[in-house]
């Protein structure tokens, strides 16, 4: 072997292949550990639910959010919060509008014609993340109109994104991630009648019982009336709201299902398995965190803002969790890094039981489970202790 030959065999030794494709390219190579960047990405809730149907009721629309952190690796990691190009797409689901009438009965339902597979917030299939935070501190695509149906017609509530990084026309970062969406809300378990649709009982029902005349006017949007925090809906005067109103009306009725999650009975699901973080593999159900339905429908709590509180049952000397007054999707930590970058998304706490929400992770750092490398985002592993904290 030569001199040039040893030279190369060297330089694999030290570097690795991966390491030296991205020496040769000036881009992201294909091991994320040999890059000057990291970028790391979830969605914001852990599971989007959407209507299978919008020809006479309207729930949810399609409507899933992803978040991202892109970081420059070093001695002390800088959070980059401008001169990059981030972009996201979802290559099994490059398209939505032939998997459901939502486009269709958009503008009945909420009074605005959409462009096809562009969402309610204006983006589409693919497209880039907004710089969001003061100062920002996340890069984000709010409204992405996905469906758990993918382009081969097969159902799958974890499709996979890919957030790919790019500084001055060159990619420097890649990462998957998964973007869940489900159908499986279950009304069809208590509401069916002979020659009728699930929603017609529905809407019969709530004529019964309310004295209103919803099966007349179809398709209904249920948040016209009851106020909804999830979609910025105010709601009609002197009206329930929507979670206040759901909960409270089915918290005496739902347990006569006898499903082992009652929950279940109206949150994806049985098939879907909305709560799938390490929570549920020790054990821990949705009302040990959330409260039963009489206590998630209380007035005194406010829809999507009064939730549970990691500190509720975590405690250690020396810690932080989620930031005061702030949810923990939207806390950070650890000099700016928020809870979700190294925990995952909520319902979804890493490791998860399923095997998609791991694969980032493991990607990263080699085994699933909360980023606890180091040197995902550190050029050397620290020699000082970490503190689990805003300002550590």
């Amino acid at each position: 072997m030569n001199r040039s030959g040893r030279m190369r065999v060297g330089l694999l030794g030290v570097l690795g292949v991966s390491a030296l494709l991205l020496a040769l390219s000036g881009g992201a190579s294909p091991d994320p550990r040999a890059d000057e960047y990291v970028v790391i990405a979830y969605n914001d809730l852990g599971m989007h639910c959407m209507n299978e149907d919008f020809s006479e009721i309207a729930i949810l629309p399609p409507f899933n959010t992803l978040r991202a952190q892109v970081l420059k690796k070093g001695g002390s990691p800088d959070i980059i919060k401008e001169e990059v190009l981030v972009e996201y797409s979802i290559p099994s689901n490059s398209r939505s509008a032939d998997k459901t009438n939502f486009w269709k009965y958009a503008p009945a339902l909420l009074g605005v014609a959409l462009p096809v597979d562009i969402g309610l917030a204006g983006k589409g299939m693919r497209g880039t993340l907004d710089p969001v935070g003061e100062p920002e501190e996340y890069w984000e695509a709010v409204g992405i109109p996905i469906t758990p149906i993918d382009d081969m017609g097969r159902l799958d509530p974890y499709p996979v994104g890919e957030v790919v990084v790019y500084k001055e026309g060159v990619e420097v970062a890649r990462t998957q991630t998964i973007v869940p969406v489900s159908q499986e809300l279950s009304c069809s378990l208590c509401h069916s009648g002979p020659g009728i649709s699930m929603e017609t009982d529905i809407l019969r029902d709530h004529d019964r019982l309310h004295g209103t005349s919803l099966e007349s006017q179809k398709p209904v949007l249920c948040a016209s009336c009851h106020a909804d925090p999830a979609l910025g809906a105010p709601g009609q005067p002197g009206v329930s709201m929507f979670s206040h109103a759901i909960h409270s009306a089915h918290a005496d009725r739902v347990g006569d299902i006898n499903l082992a999650n009652d929950c279940y009975a109206c949150h994806p699901g049985v098939r879907t398995q909305c709560h799938r973080g390490v929570h549920l593999a020790r054990g821990v159900e949705c009302i040990d965190c959330h409260g039963d339905m009489t206590a998630v429908g209380s007035t005194s709590r406010t829809p999507w803002i009064d939730e549970p509180r990691c500190s509720d049952c975590h405690s250690r000397p020396g810690f932080d969790f989620e930031e005061p007054g702030k949810l923990y999707k939207d806390s950070r930590g650890h000099g700016g890094i928020l809870c979700m970058t190294c925990h995952g998304s909520p319902h979804a706490i890493l490791p998860a039981v399923t095997e998609a929400d791991n694969r980032q992770a493991i990607r990263l750092q080699g085994h699933p489970g909360r980023l606890d490398t180091c040197t995902v985002c550190h050029t050397s592993t620290p020699s000082e202790p970490f503190f689990h904290s805003l300002e550590d």
